[in-house]
């Protein structure tokens, strides 16, 4: 593992350990950037993946699979004018990245289905439901699900979210409300459902809202910068990029006192854990922050850059903080070219996910 930082800033290695999440905020600053193909990719794979284990592939016929791929991997974000309502049929394996009407309609039973829905950092989303034409007695769902699920993992982790599991997810048959609604509190969310009958079907409006303290950020794109600021708040911020990346902080302030308030000593620290104020660096192959390996952790303000490589397919950077102070932390995010990926070395933990 090779670590780039300058005078002043403290980073090390942290062993692998469980943390308690508290509802975080951030702010940004990242330009905005499109969904990339392979992220794309990897979700509709997953998803196709699921219903083979789950022995649902017959209903997916390969002219449907093949439509979504390349459905997918042709998606460019679109910016419609105000006075133009988008509009197009939503398909079992979906995803979407503007806001709409998306219209499903069952030609044949299809019992695993999923549309994965993602806005820009600072935003959050609006979906709701109308038309729906759906037999819950006989098995049919529709549910909202406030984030991601990819594979069998939650994002955020139940540790980081606000809400209890149980509480974010939106049952239409639960309900049964004409007209169904929910909110995400992060960029991301997505909708599972199941039809057993031809001609079946919804309709699902996805609109975004400007979100002024966004949170637990799914990134668009392998590359970018962004900000993470936690005024006063005992909260923890993460930022996560699904990709092997190297990752520049290029500000960091921590522990800013309030006025009166006695700043304790760095020399009582147990580690930057001790310190209630730091930023860990974390990398794993899923999407639950808390099941991911801390890479490093950074307590004191650099007083130039710092940087490292995570060759894992999935890169976090988490701000964690106290409560006392206004804390802040700058970076930017690049992914790494072929030759700069690290070779595996089996049976060692601290090589887990090609780690340099």
């Amino acid at each position: 593992m090779l670590a780039c930082l300058p005078v002043g800033a403290a980073i090390k290695a942290a062993p692998y350990r469980q943390h308690r999440y508290f509802p975080p905020c951030f702010t940004w600053t990242e330009t905005r950037l499109s969904m990339s193909v392979a992220l794309r990719a990897q979700l509709l794979l997953f998803l196709i993946s699921l219903s083979s284990r789950m022995g649902l592939t017959r209903y997916i016929e390969d002219s449907d699979a093949a439509d979504g791929i390349y459905s997918l991997l042709s998606f460019a974000q679109k910016r419609e004018s105000e006075d133009f309502i988008f509009r197009r049929p939503l398909r079992c394996l979906d995803m979407l990245a503007t806001e709409g009407y998306f219209t499903f309609v069952a030609s044949r039973p299809q019992l695993a289905c999923a549309a994965f829905v993602i806005a820009e950092p600072n935003e959050v989303i609006s979906l709701e439901l109308s038309d729906v034409n759906i037999d819950c007695s006989a098995g049919d769902f529709i549910k909202i699900f406030d984030g991601w699920v990819l594979k069998g993992e939650k994002f955020p982790s139940s540790h980081d979210h606000p809400l209890p599991p149980h509480e974010r997810y939106t049952d239409y048959c639960s309900s049964m409300a004409p007209g169904l609604s929910s909110r995400s509190s992060q960029n991301v969310a997505m909708i599972f459902f199941r039809i057993h009958s031809p001609d079946s079907g919804f309709t699902l409006a996805v609109k975004k809202m400007h979100n002024p303290m966004p949170c637990n950020i799914m990134s668009q794109s392998p590359e970018g910068s962004f900000t993470m600021v936690i005024p006063h708040q005992r909260t923890n911020c993460s930022f996560s990029v699904i990709y092997p990346v190297e990752i520049r902080l290029t500000e960091l302030s921590l522990g800013e006192a309030k006025s009166n308030e006695i700043r304790p000593l760095r020399q009582m620290w147990s580690g930057c854990s001790g310190s209630g104020d730091y930023v860990e660096l974390l990398g794993g192959n899923g999407v639950d922050t808390s099941k991911m390996i801390p890479v490093a952790d950074l307590c004191f303000s650099p007083s130039g850059l710092a940087q490292m490589k995570i060759g894992c397919d999935n890169s976090v950077v988490r701000l964690v903080s106290s409560g006392n102070y206004i804390n802040r932390v700058s970076f930017q995010y690049r992914l790494l070219d072929q030759n700069e990926l690290p070779k595996t070395r089996e049976n060692s933990l601290e090589d887990f996910c090609r780690m340099e």
